[in-house]
Order: structure tokens, then sequence, then C-alpha cells
């Protein structure tokens, strides 16, 4: 009965092979969300679905939105397409796919078999969003708060990264 849970352990740990080897971004991307929906399904299979939920809606959500954003903002015209067609042929999304068919597969047996019925989870008991909060503010907090300092930092060093310096001729941006 652990299967699932190996099998989504293996998935997670190729797709994060292939986001730190892969050269181009766009690759790299598809591997990052297939990693961060295999151990979303992880934290399903242990008995954490509240983590799980979390791991989809901020991390793989997150990721997908902010890419979009990075595409707007860097859309260079039509310069740009044929690199684009480059980046995303069918390779690109092969190994992607495949893992993500694997997840799939895995979730519908799981769902759908005497996994749920049963209660064959790997945790002793179902971790709701509660004792979570409770855990993080109280035994926790100062990590909480170091982690929150952390963030700021990175909200500002990207903002001064990102900010344009008013072009010489006067134009306004």
């Amino acid at each position: 009965m652990m299967w699932p849970f190996y099998l989504m352990a293996l998935v997670a740990i190729i797709s994060t092979i292939r986001v730190v080897t892969n050269s181009n971004p766009v690759h790299a991307l598809l591997s990052l969300i297939v990693s961060l929906l295999a151990v979303a399904g992880i934290f399903m299979i242990v008995g954490a679905p509240f983590a799980g939920a979390l791991e989809i809606i901020v991390y793989a959500g997150a990721i997908m939105v902010l890419f979009v954003f990075v595409v707007m903002m860097l859309n260079l015209g039509h310069n740009t397409v044929e690199q684009e067609r480059k980046w995303l042929s069918s390779d690109a999304w092969a190994i992607p796919a495949l893992m993500s068919f694997l997840l799939g597969l895995t979730l519908i047996w799981m769902l759908g078999g005497e996994y749920t019925t049963q209660g064959l989870m790997l945790g002793r008991e179902v971790i709701g969003p509660k004792a979570v909060g409770q855990v993080l503010f109280t035994h926790y907090l100062l990590l909480v708060e170091i982690a929150a300092m952390l963030l700021l930092a990175a909200l500002v060093a990207a903002f001064h990264l990102g900010k344009r310096e008013p072009s010489a001729t006067g134009e306004q941006e």
C-alpha cells in the first residue's frame, strides 16, 4: 500500500533534478510545477490535506501566475515568436506530461479505490488548518517572523532590481 507514496516521491525527485539541470527556463518551470504537484500529493498521502492544498494554491498557482506576468511584461514582439516555438516543442512537454499522467493515475486510484474508504493513510490523523496555525504561532513564532522579514527583504530587493531609471531624454515611462 506504500506504492502511491513511492511513485509520487520518484516523480518529485525526477522533476526536481530536471529543474536544476535544464538550461531552458520554460522547461525548468514545467518540471518545477510537476514537482510541486507531486509534493502536494505526498502531503495528501501522509494525512496533511491542508498542507497539500496550500502547496497547490500558493506554490504551483503562484508560480504559474508569476510566469504569465513575466511573459506579458517581457513580450518583445515578433522577434520572440520563433524562440517560443523552439522552447515549447513536443519534447519539452513529454517528460512533464508523463510525470503528470503518473500523478493523475495515482490520484484516481487513491480516490476511487479502497484507499480512502479503509482509511489507509500513512499519517495517524488528519491535520487541519487550526492545528497548523496553533503550532506555527506558538512553537514556531520566531521562525514565522524571520520568514516574514526575509519575504519583505526579497520584495524590496525585487522592487529595486526591477525599477527603471528615468531616461536621459526626459521621456515618461
